[in-house]
């Protein structure tokens, strides 16, 4: 049965309560970032503390208290967890309480596929919503209707390890955050375990008192502090042992958490290349029919369709296995996406896809929001998937003619071909490119020798490509043959031609290797010029995007100039003269390679020159650590161990022989507590012994007496014998005991309060 509820312990116990979930709470806010999570922090305490306080004061029952508590969720859950779903900001709709039904369900898988912060999108507030409020009833309740208090503080150790679990892989502030809910909680811990000691004293002493006998209160209310003071010691020092350990040796793997667990539904490596079907739009099926129309652009407008930063050798790709967590990683996009800070023109335009059919969805310059229309609005919305690192998006599923966006964004300001020259490259990571065709290598050194600035280096490139290439689909019957692909082979064939002739697919990837091996980070972009509202198939392009410490992400046209395509002569090829010229520096930089890397390939063969070392090294290091956490974990009850013997050393070598046999007297008495024992309260020796119902513990009792409170001083021997004696009657204790059961006896707290703690620190 629990004690009465007086008004102090309710406004304590709620005030601290409340603080614990609201530091719990603040852990939501690398999730959503918004201040709709703080009004929904508020109401949510606020409306569960009144769940809370009215069953307190109506004494209703679990179940009633559970019905009411449903009730007010619905009530204050769609103004709060989903504003947009409301009339007047208040009234739900019905379209807001299906959201808010779905959102306990589904809103925590929806969180996981989302990319962060989430904002208020849609019912992502749910969840938000269940923790709070929730884990305010319930922990109220805890700790004004139920006998252990203490587990009052559990809800809000929930809602801390969900709002982690949910967060993202780097939280703001996690460890500061961390240590003031572990402060908020000890003191929870401290008052509460007070508050109990203090009603089971009171309750006692009040029992045992005779009526008409005047009797002094025993001082409880130091004794009950200084218990929970030594177990808040025991606390601090474990966690300020697991924070050093962590110091000294950081975790050298990225943090985990349940989004990283989670596969995402839209993977681009399952599809082909996109920059694969570049000769499919000129096609004379495809070249003059309207993919898609488009309006709220200007004429010259670059449509972005897909970017593409990985190179094989055979295909340039979406995203590689080696960037999966940057360019390769799409998710849900919860909401508008704050360019704010970007220096650009705004885009809003309109999309209409007509013949258009793929995964890729266009857009233009920097996304900030889309809304889809039609009467596949809910799907394409629930299916559209996006990568901010490379600005592509994409949708589940496919586009279909009649679908319609509006695509909200910025197009970032753009050096103009004057400035390229002083471009300097960016510190972006892109994937780095594989098999590049030592033919591109040489025809890069004829473009770039004699300049120095990598701007120049960039700009002269560009002027080579222009000049000596030239542009073939090789789809018509006039047209020179220009073989599709874009392979290492396909790039080496266009430099060792007689004749540089490609398009956009073989131009946008030789430029985009050769600014990657002048310093830039470089990616290759497919997309759509506009020439018309109406794009057609042969609107098509290719370009290539540098990375650059003045402006970013750089978007550069690499295709040389239409022009007439001169006749191919033969005695050009006989008179190739070229790789005459530029055979040796070749050589030169290969042996100059070769040479550097002898070094690194003779470093790279030490760690296995030795592999026994490597193997002791390895067990040492689990070893190592398996200790540590060993430590960390036993900490606290080695504390306890240590704090008895050092209790017990301080009685038995006492200043005098009386004080040492009262302290042997005291250590069995905390051995007959500590092994499940309860002697009475203010006992004598006698009745005391009588607990264990032994002769030698009536005899110790008795021996005791007589030793303090004959006046004489015992001899030393005597109380030697004593404790010799106490030794013998701790040893009966523990006969028929299990190692568990004596091991707990050891770690038991029982007997370390009162005048037992007080002795710890008399020396």
């Amino acid at each position: 049965m629990t004690a009465p509820v007086t008004r102090s312990f309710v406004v304590v116990s709620g005030a601290l309560l409340w603080l614990t979930v609201a530091l719990a709470s603040a852990a939501l806010w690398p999730i959503y970032r918004t201040t709709d999570l703080t009004i929904l922090i508020v109401a949510g305490v606020l409306a569960g503390s009144i769940v809370a306080l009215a069953s307190l004061w109506r004494r209703w029952s679990f179940l009633t208290t559970s019905i009411v508590a449903v009730i007010m969720f619905v009530v204050i859950g769609v103004p709060v967890a989903v504003p947009s779903e409301t009339q007047w900001g208040v009234v739900p709709t019905l379209e807001g309480l299906s959201d808010l039904v779905l959102g306990v369900a589904l809103g925590w898988k929806q969180l996981l596929t989302i990319s962060l912060p989430v904002g208020n999108y849609q019912a992502l507030l749910v969840p938000a919503l269940v923790l709070v409020f929730f884990g305010t009833v319930i922990s109220l309740s805890i700790a004004f209707r139920t006998a252990v208090a203490e587990l009052s503080v559990v809800p809000s150790i929930v809602i801390f390890v969900m709002a982690i679990a949910l967060g993202p892989t780097y939280p703001d502030q996690p460890v500061p955050l961390a240590l003031a809910l572990l402060i908020v909680i000890a003191l929870a811990m401290v008052w509460f375990r007070w508050r109990r000691r203090r009603d089971t004293v009171n309750a006692l002493e009040a029992a045992m008192d005779a009526p008409g006998v005047a009797r002094r209160k025993r001082e409880f209310g130091f004794a009950g502090v200084r218990t929970m003071i030594s177990a808040v010691v025991i606390l601090a020092i474990a966690s300020g042992v697991a924070l050093v350990a962590v110091n000294l040796a950081p975790p050298t793997n990225n943090r985990a958490v349940l989004r990283t667990a989670i596969v995402e539904p839209f993977d681009p490596r399952d599809y082909v290349s996109p920059l694969s079907g570049f000769r499919r739009y000129w096609q004379p099926s495809t070249a003059n029919s309207v993919l898609f129309e488009v309006s709220g652009v200007p004429l010259g407008t670059r449509v972005r369709l897909a970017t593409l930063d990985s190179y094989n050798g055979v295909v340039y790709a979406v995203g590689s296995g080696l960037v999966s967590g940057a360019s390769g990683s799409f998710s849900r996009v919860p909401s508008r996406f704050d360019q704010s800070e970007v220096d650009g023109d705004q885009v809003d335009m309109t999309i209409t896809i007509a013949g258009y059919e793929g995964v890729w969805l266009p857009t233009v310059g920097l996304f900030e929001q889309v809304d889809f229309s039609g009467s596949r609005a809910v799907d394409l919305r629930d299916s559209f998937y996006y990568n901010k690192i490379s600005g592509t998006a994409a949708v589940v599923g496919g586009l279909e003619s009649g679908d319609t966006y509006t695509f909200e964004g910025v197009i970032p300001v753009q050096p103009s071909a004057e400035e390229l020259s002083a471009l300097t490259p960016g510190l972006a990571e892109v994937p780095p490119v594989q098999d590049s065709p030592e033919e591109l290598t040489e025809r890069l050194d004829q473009y770039v020798r004699g300049v120095t600035t990598p701007g120049e280096r960039l700009a002269a490139m560009l002027d080579g490509l222009a000049a000596d290439g030239y542009i073939s689909h090789g789809v018509g019957v006039d047209e020179p043959v220009s073989r599709s692909g874009h392979s290492a082979d396909r790039i080496a064939e266009l430099f060792t031609a007689p004749r540089m002739i490609g398009d956009g697919e073989q131009y946008a990837v030789a430029a985009s290797m050769m600014a990657n091996e002048l310093g830039f980070p470089t990616r290759v972009v497919l997309g759509f010029i506009t020439s018309d509202p109406q794009i057609r198939g042969d609107d098509v392009s290719a370009w290539i995007e540098v990375n650059t410490a003045e402006y970013g992400w750089v978007t550069i046209d690499p295709n040389p100039p239409l022009r007439e395509i001169p006749e191919e002569n033969p005695d050009d090829i006989a008179q190739v003269a070229r790789p005459q010229t530029v055979v040796l520096p070749p050589e030169i930089e290969s042996d100059t390679t070769n040479g550097q890397s002898n070094p690194d390939s003779e470093q790279a063969l030490q760690p296995d020159l030795d592999p026994v070392l490597q193997a002791v090294l390895a067990v040492l290091r689990v070893a190592g650590w398996s200790l540590l956490v060993l430590v960390v974990l036993a900490a606290p009850f080695l504390l306890i161990i240590a704090a008895k013997v050092r209790r017990r050393q301080l009685r038995k070598r006492a200043d005098s022989t009386v004080e040492q046999i009262s302290g042997g007297w005291q250590e069995f008495e905390d051995s007959l507590i500590d092994h499940g024992y309860s002697p009475p309260l203010s006992g004598t020796r006698t009745e005391v012994a009588a607990v264990m119902a032994t002769p030698d513990a009536r005899t110790l009792a008795e021996h005791a007496d007589r030793a303090i409170f004959s006046g004489a001083e015992p001899e030393t021997v005597e109380a030697d014998a004593f404790w010799t004696n106490v030794t013998e009657l701790e040893t009966q204790l523990n006969t028929g005991l299990s190692r568990w059961a004596r091991f707990k006896t050891k770690i038991s707290l029982r007997s370390l309060g009162g005048y037992s703690v007080t002795s710890l620190f008399k020396r």
